[in-house]
């Protein structure tokens, strides 16, 4: 990022002082002249949480069966094969979800979690007598802006993740989407033929094609005026392939369900009656 490319910036004598005592009291090696900081200070790297994460996660949670039910109603998907279907589901759950809180206006609000700065580190080491840290339960640097953990444990979302989402709800809200809008985005990214291990791509492939079809007249009757409206929403389409199911998974259910399987859960719900 800009500010590790800026590594004049970190060049102070109170910086300099304290990567020396740092090296001295056996934390790691003296930097060279002009090499930059290890971890990066800037925002979009640092790790964030919840600022409410039972109320956060219950409504995903609301949002996630509200999306499978949506899913299941859908005569075309009801026909595939239950393979297909848990295929499909698999792979545009997390898209889909953002989707629906960007539908039921979720707004997300998140605070930095908690972790030990070098300067703080170097004075705990002091009270310790300057002796270095035991291996183990101390925490490990952090490498590269990520936040240390215990093994297997939760790797909460970085800020510059969270913000890509903040960012994709902003954009749907400030165009605001109509519930039919909504569906056929959603039509159009569950039936994906692109996906490998699909039996029926061509049939998928013309869902796909009719959603885009029936969005596309639907602006033209809603939106005469609005020649651009069609393009913007296939940018939110495309927004929506930077998507990870693995920050959805860890940012909205692993702080109330802990290490959950998705594909189980996905499973599970798709063959209940929502």
């Amino acid at each position: 990022c800009r500010c590790c490319a800026e590594g004049g910036r970190h060049s102070s004598i109170l910086y300099n002082i304290l990567r020396s005592d740092e090296g001295a009291a056996g934390q790691g090696p003296r930097p060279r002249r002009g090499e930059g900081p290890r971890g990066c200070p800037c925002g979009s790297r640092r790790r964030v949480a919840l600022r409410s994460p039972q109320a956060a996660c219950r409504a995903a949670s609301a949002v996630l069966v509200k999306t499978l039910r949506f899913v299941q109603n859908v005569p075309c998907f009801q026909e595939l094969p239950l393979e297909e279907q848990l295929l499909l589901v698999r792979s545009c759950w997390a898209p889909l979800l953002v989707l629906g809180l960007a539908q039921d206006r979720v707004h997300l609000e998140t605070v930095e979690s908690a972790e030990p700065s070098m300067l703080q580190r170097i004075l705990t080491t002091r009270r310790q007598g300057g002796q270095t840290p035991p291996r183990g339960p101390a925490p490990a640097r952090p490498h590269h802006g990520h936040s240390p953990g215990p093994a297997g444990g939760p790797h909460p979302p970085s800020a510059g993740e969270i913000q890509a989402i903040k960012g994709f709800l902003a954009k749907c809200w400030s165009l605001d989407i109509s519930t039919k809008e909504y569906a056929y985005l959603k039509g159009t990214v569950l039936f994906n033929p692109d996906l490998p291990g699909l039996q029926c791509t061509q049939y998928i492939e013309g869902l796909q094609r009719e959603a885009q079809q029936a969005l596309n007249e639907h602006v033209r009757l809603i939106h005469r005026g609005d020649e651009a409206r069609f393009a913007k929403l296939n940018v939110v389409l495309s927004l929506l392939r930077s998507i990870n199911a693995n920050v959805i998974a860890e940012l909205f259910f692993r702080p109330i369900i802990g290490a959950v399987n998705m594909d189980d859960m996905l499973l599970e719900m798709l063959c209940a009656r929502l």
